[in-house]
C-alpha cells in the first residue's frame, strides 16, 4: 500500500517534470553544440532521479575524457539508469537503446535529435545496421551508451550479454568503460508500475583499453566486461 500510495504521488510531478525538460531539451539542440551539450543534460538527469523520489550519488569519479571515444557498457536495471550515468559523464556521448522508447510521444523524437540510435533486437539485419552506425560514430569521436543484455532485467541479476556490444568494441577499438549501477532495481522494476523512493549509486569500472582485449575472442572480453561490472554493483 505505501508504494502504491507514493507513487500515485511522485508519478505527476515526475511527468510534468519530463514534459518541462524535454521541451528545454528539443530548444537548445538547436542552440547548443553537441559537444557543449552535457553541461546543462547532467542537472537534468540529476533531476530526473530526484523528481522519481531517487537520491543519485557516485561513489567514485567518471574516467577523465582525453578526446578518445569511449563504449560505456552498464548493467541494465530500471528506467534510471541512463539518467544516473548522464547525470556525471563530463562530454557528449550517444547511445544504443531499443526502438520502442522512440514511439513514446515527444520523448522518441527529442531522443533521434538529439542522436540516439534506435536498435531493433528481434531483426538480426536491423541490429546490425544500428550497430554500423554506431561505429560510424565511435570513428567520428563520439562515445556510446549500449547495454550488453540489451534489456532490463526481471530479477535484479545480470542478465545474459549480447555478442552485438563486443563485435562493436572489436571493430572500433574503443576504450571500455564498465559502469555499475546500484539501487535501480529496488526503485523500479519492470514488472511492476510502482515506485520505491531510495538511494541509487554509480561506479565507474577502470577502462578497458583495446591493448588489454585486441586479442580476446567475442566471448573473452564478454566475460570481462561482465566480471568487471559485477565487482561495482553493490546491492
Amino acid at each position: 500500500m505505501y508504494k502504491t500510495i507514493i507513487s500515485l504521488v511522485i508519478w505527476p510531478f515526475w511527468f510534468l517534470y519530463t514534459m518541462i525538460v524535454l521541451s528545454l531539451i528539443f530548444s537548445l539542440l538547436f542552440v547548443i553544440p553537441r559537444k557543449y551539450f552535457y553541461l546543462v543534460l547532467r542537472p537534468f538527469c540529476w533531476l530526473w532521479c530526484l523528481f522519481g523520489g531517487q537520491y543519485l550519488k557516485k561513489e567514485n569519479v567518471p574516467p577523465l575524457f582525453s578526446n578518445e571515444p569511449y563504449i560505456y557498457m552498464f548493467n541494465h536495471a530500471s528506467m534510471f539508469d541512463q539518467f544516473m550515468i548522464g547525470a556525471y559523464v563530463t562530454h557528449y556521448i550517444s547511445a544504443v537503446a531499443a526502438v520502442e522508447i522512440f514511439k513514446y510521444p515527444f520523448w522518441g523524437y527529442v531522443c533521434k535529435k538529439y542522436g540516439i540510435i534506435p536498435i531493433m533486437r528481434t531483426k538480426i539485419r536491423q541490429a546490425l545496421n544500428s550497430l554500423s552506425i554506431a561505429q560510424d560514430k565511435i570513428s567520428s569521436g563520439v562515445s556510446i551508451l549500449i547495454a550488453p543484455e540489451g534489456t532490463r532485467t526481471t530479477t535484479g541479476e545480470l542478465g545474459l550479454f549480447k555478442k552485438g556490444p563486443f563485435h562493436l568494441a572489436k571493430k572500433s577499438g574503443a576504450t571500455i568503460i564498465p559502469v555499475g549501477l546500484s539501487g535501480g532495481f529496488k526503485a523500479k522494476k519492470k514488472t511492476d508500475w510502482r515506485l520505491r523512493p531510495g538511494i541509487l549509486i554509480i561506479k565507474f569500472g577502470k577502462p578497458i583499453m583495446q591493448i588489454e582485449y585486441s586479442k580476446m575472442s567475442i566471448e573473452e572480453l564478454s566475460d570481462l566486461v561482465k566480471s568487471r561490472i559485477e565487482e561495482l554493483i553493490i546491492e
